[in-house]
């Protein structure tokens, strides 16, 4: 707590978590086997957005994916099946989410990060509006970036292109798979981000995910679409790594779905004055804030191991803007 007493930017926030935030702790050493299990318990033992994704993507792997035989020719009907999928998902996530948050006001501003209300009439936005804006950049670009991928990967698997298994043939790699795709999309999310943050890429590209200093659940993947094509290159790993059709579904529901909680604006979903659900993402509200920090995900601490990481405290402040202020000084300026 101490780390947030005198803080003279305290009153930026409406709320913040009243302690630094924390890393996965598998990675410290010597290795603390309750802090890891705690860790993970928390992640998969509450509704968080693991749980939430790993229900949507079963649910969508018996109900909504064609049989993989449908899938051996490029087809409309079974692209186009895929495609509405992604849709409807994104669309009842993110725009329930945001009914509940922003129009029903369903919790006021209670564990709410920034103390605004989201933008219009704003001309940095698409239409001036960043709701659609948001809407537009996800379902537009987005979707259509995601549904291409998951369409090349379903007719690789459905061509034995690629090596697919069956949870009878291989129940605990089948298992352990699950488990592991979280910690390969951060591995693979950081690197990525850190691309994109650089100063060509930032300017064309990521700062239309930037426009989002204060987040909403649409927000999530409002990226450019040069930016979901390295994005969602993250499902590629399913053609290397053997994989069943409900491996690439999590893998689809937690890269598309998750952001959606992350960059809800608030860190708990509460129904009928009770915290349901673990949504906002303080982690990454630092980094829509500040920028050059928490590239990554607390799952795997890149930005410890490499100096960008903010706990949330004024200390991690003021380091996060000293080495803003040394990249930018360090960059040349343009000639001419």
């Amino acid at each position: 707590m101490s780390d947030f007493v005198d803080d003279p930017e305290a009153d930026r926030w409406h709320y913040r978590p009243p302690h630094p935030v924390g890393l996965n702790p598998l990675f410290d050493w010597p290795l603390k086997p309750r802090a890891v299990l705690a860790w993970y318990r928390g992640a998969w033992l509450q509704i968080t957005s693991l749980v939430i994704c790993m229900v949507f993507a079963v649910a969508a792997w018996l109900w909504l994916l064609p049989p993989l035989d449908r899938m051996t020719t490029f087809a409309p009907g079974w692209i186009v099946q895929v495609w509405v999928m992604n849709l409807g998902l994104q669309t009842l996530v993110a725009g329930g989410l945001h009914w509940w948050l922003y129009i029903r006001r369903g919790q006021g501003m209670h564990r709410k990060f920034d103390k605004r209300d989201l933008t219009r009439k704003n001309g940095t936005f698409t239409f001036n509006n960043q709701v659609l804006d948001n809407i537009w950049w996800t379902l537009g670009s987005a979707m259509t970036v995601a549904t291409v991928y998951q369409c090349l990967i379903l007719w690789a698997m459905a061509n034995g292109y690629v090596p697919v298994i069956t949870f009878a043939a291989a129940p605990v790699w089948g298992v352990v798979w699950l488990f592991l795709i979280p910690m390969w999309s951060g591995l693979h999310f950081y690197w990525v981000h850190r691309l994109e943050h650089s100063p060509r890429l930032y300017k064309r590209v990521h700062a239309v995910h930037h426009r989002n200093v204060n987040t909403g659940p649409w927000s999530g993947i409002s990226n450019h679409w040069f930016e979901n094509l390295l994005y969602f290159s993250t499902y590629f790993i399913h053609l290397i790594v053997p994989s069943h059709p409900l491996h690439l579904m999590f893998h689809v529901t937690f890269q598309q779905l998750s952001p959606v909680l992350s960059h809800s604006g608030f860190e708990r979903v509460a129904v009928q004055g009770q915290d349901a659900v673990k949504a906002g993402d303080f982690f990454h509200q630092l980094h829509h804030r500040y920028f050059e920090c928490n590239y990554g995900t607390s799952e795997i601490p890149f930005d410890k191991w490499f100096g960008t990481f903010h706990d949330g405290t004024a200390a991690a402040t003021t380091r996060t803007r000293a080495h803003k202020t040394q990249m930018y000084t360090k960059r040349p300026a343009k000639s001419g």
